[in-house]
């Protein structure tokens, strides 16, 4: 188990732990909470060795394995499924182990090392690599492509992947679902409800905390506090501790000021003095009770719109999808039709890739339809939260001057004060109090970006709200904040978003986006994660089904099981047929000739096809061989033996290696001389 016994750790001067203790005990599901800033992270520095607790003791047992996901976005031309692979860091040991033993001709040792890669799953590892990476949300065709070649949110991805294929004692999962889509999220919830570990996840999800977790640990103001149960049941938990300590807090005041007044009154009556005294002492040795702090919640709200067009837009078979760099379009939605009225509230839903961010950044204006039409209210004036939106910022510039500019561009169209003093006020309504509207928006946190493209947005007294994704980088706090904002606005909202609770306290109507169409969806989310997961395994089943065919196409074809990889030059150096008798020839001459040309290459290729077909039957041989002796590594063998199998190992595949170069080179020797009788 991990224990934590009167920690203190510091950041700087900062005391994030301050004399804390607490235990987590092998195979708990752990939600770390807490605001942002509160030290969730300092703490899975210290699980992860990164950090050294500066008092207190600290414990972790060394056996255990621990897996976390890398915040480093990966630079590789490695495939997705090959980065993935790597994760798996008993596998890469075991491989590296045995290329040590064949080196130094150790038949033990790569007895060993055969039976230590089939512990270690090596005949399955791809398959496992590549479900993590579909799951996630990637396409089959995507399996092979380098992950320099995907955006960045992807590559991220591909960093979690690689985390859940490392085998462990101990995941840490930082914000794990801040890059996924719904039907991603989905998936990897059910992938974490069958990790056997401990697991401790930073998330601001409330449902994925409560559909993944039975404890929480909460960071604040120094001190780090366990309560069994999910983030729903730690609120409930919270609220009633809280309200116990306020009661106990205002019962001891109360009992307090009547010692105090019984002091105040007889301390100067000698007759009462000793009782007097004793009162003294025993307000003094009273342990106070703390009042009940409560954190600032930080809240805001939406202007009431200037004007309210109903519809807001209607959308008129209508198709939706890119143009690339040479002018080609792509359509990946068609035959849209749909209207948006005035005060509805729209959930926008489907899987990953079915087009979602397009359809909203058509109706954003920042793509164009390929067909159709889609007819604007009088008056629409829309805000925008898109999922890159962060990284639009000005890096080097400080929320007061993206405020002035933002002012400037509207000009006249501003609906609210643009004086200076005005925006800074402005600005402190969103968090944005003293030195920080002069802070440098590259140095913000994500979750403080967010805020600043939020204020953005409200400023413009929008009348409908497209929102991609908002809350990726929002804490709890602002989470529920932009929610209560929601549900006050008097405008049109249309949300894409993983956060089912943001989704479920805001949306009154949903759209599926998927298989190139647009339609309502007539269940709730818990019918929507239903079709998610039956949607993605129906995907891997496809996927499935495409590769067997694909391995059964290629076995059929080919002379042997062994030699399927190579069907294709087998094929090739089959004899072809004569060509047709040349008109100025008489029919009986050529079909001579013909005879005579197939009679000489098939003596030259006849000792050739013999050899492949002997080299076929000791590959297959072979084959077999190996899986014997793999099979053998898996029982209880003396010493003497399991030596003996590891060079026979040895053998069989350095024999294996030099036959298949053999048959390559065969290969192309029937394939030319094929060539050379047809010319």
């Amino acid at each position: 188990m991990i224990t934590l016994k009167n920690v203190t750790l510091r950041r700087g001067t900062k005391v994030v732990l301050d004399s804390v203790s607490t235990t987590i005990n092998p195979g708990e599901s752990v939600g770390l909470v807490g605001r942002n800033g509160a030290g969730k992270s300092s703490l899975f520095a210290l699980l992860s060795g990164k950090l050294h607790e500066d008092g207190g003791d600290f414990h972790i047992p060394s056996s255990w394995r621990m897996a976390e996901v890398a915040q480093n976005m990966p630079e590789t031309d490695q495939s997705a499924t090959e980065f993935v692979l790597e994760g798996d860091t008993r596998l890469a040991e075991v491989q590296r182990q045995l290329a040590e033993a064949e080196a130094s001709d150790d038949g033990m040792a790569i007895a060993h090392a055969y039976s230590d890669l089939h512990d270690a799953g090596a005949h399955d590892a791809v398959a496992r690599a590549q479900a993590l990476i579909l799951g996630l949300g990637f396409r089959v065709s995507e399996l092979d492509q380098p992950v320099n070649s995907f955006s960045g949110g992807w590559r991220m991805r591909l960093q979690l992947a690689r985390a859940l294929m490392c085998p462990s004692d101990l995941l840490l999962l930082d914000e794990p679902t801040n890059h996924l889509d719904l039907d991603a999220l989905v998936w990897l919830e059910a992938w974490l409800k069958r990790y056997a570990g401990t697991m401790i996840v930073i998330s601001h999800d409330r449902e994925f905390l409560d559909a993944i977790t039975n404890v929480t640990l909460q960071i604040q103001q120094g001190e780090l506090n366990r309560y069994g149960g999910n983030y729903s049941k730690f609120e409930e938990l919270r609220a009633q501790q809280l309200e116990l300590q306020q009661a106990s807090f205002a019962k001891q005041q109360e009992k307090m000021a009547h010692l105090q007044k019984f002091i105040d009154r007889f301390k100067a009556k000698a007759s009462k003095a000793k009782q007097a005294q004793s009162r003294v002492k025993q307000l003094e040795r009273m342990e106070k009770i703390g009042p009940v702090l409560a954190e600032a919640d930080f809240t805001f709200e939406f202007k009431e719109p200037a004007n309210l067009p109903n519809p807001m837009l209607a959308i008129s078979d209508a198709s939706f999808g890119y143009v690339d760099d040479e002018g080609t379009p792509t359509t990946i939605l068609t035959g849209v039709n749909r209207s948006v009225l005035a005060g509805q509230r729209i959930g926008i839903l489907g899987a990953n890739g079915q087009g979602k961010s397009t359809l909203v950044k058509t109706i954003a204006r920042t793509m164009k339809a390929l067909g159709g039409s889609i007819t604007e209210g009088k008056g629409l004036n829309i805000g925008y939260f898109a999922q890159q939106e962060l990284d639009v910022l000005r890096p080097a510039e400080n929320p007061l001057e993206h405020m002035i500019r933002l002012a400037k561009d509207l000009g006249p169209d501003a609906k609210q004060p643009s004086r200076e003093q005005d925006l800074r006020s402005y600005l402190g309504s969103f968090n944005f109090t003293g030195d920080m509207v002069k802070q440098a928006v590259g140095t913000m946190s994500g979750g403080e970006k967010a805020r600043l493209v939020l204020a953005m947005i409200v400023w413009q007294r929008p009348n409908l709200l497209l929102l991609d994704e908002p809350t990726n980088h929002l804490d709890l706090a602002t989470r529920e904040a932009l929610a209560m904002a929601l549900n006050d606005f008097d405008g049109t909202v249309m949300l894409v978003s993983h956060d089912r609770a943001l989704l479920r306290s805001v949306c009154e109507d949903f759209w599926m986006v998927g298989r190139g169409v647009v339609g309502p969806f007539d269940g709730d989310l818990d019918d929507y994660q239903r079709y998610l997961l039956e949607e993605s395994k129906r995907l891997r089943e496809e996927a499935r089904l495409a590769e067997q065919a694909q391995a059964s196409q290629a076995q059929a074809s080919a002379p042997a099981p062994t030699t399927a990889p190579a069907a294709v030059a087998v094929a090739s150096a089959t004899p072809a047929p004569a060509p047709s008798p040349a008109p100025s020839r008489d029919g009986r001459e050529q079909r001579k000739l013909d005879a005579q040309t197939r009679q000489q290459l098939a003596e030259k290729t006849r000792p050739l096809k013999k050899e492949l077909e002997q080299i076929d039957k000791r590959l297959a041989a072979l084959g077999a061989e190996r899986t014997q002796l793999e099979h053998q590594l898996t029982q209880a063998l003396p010493p003497a033996e399991i030596a003996e199998c590891g060079r026979r190992l040895k053998a069989g595949n350095e024999e294996t290696g030099k036959l298949e170069e053999r048959w390559l080179e065969i290969s192309s020797e029937l394939e030319e001389m094929s060539g050379a009788s047809v010319s």
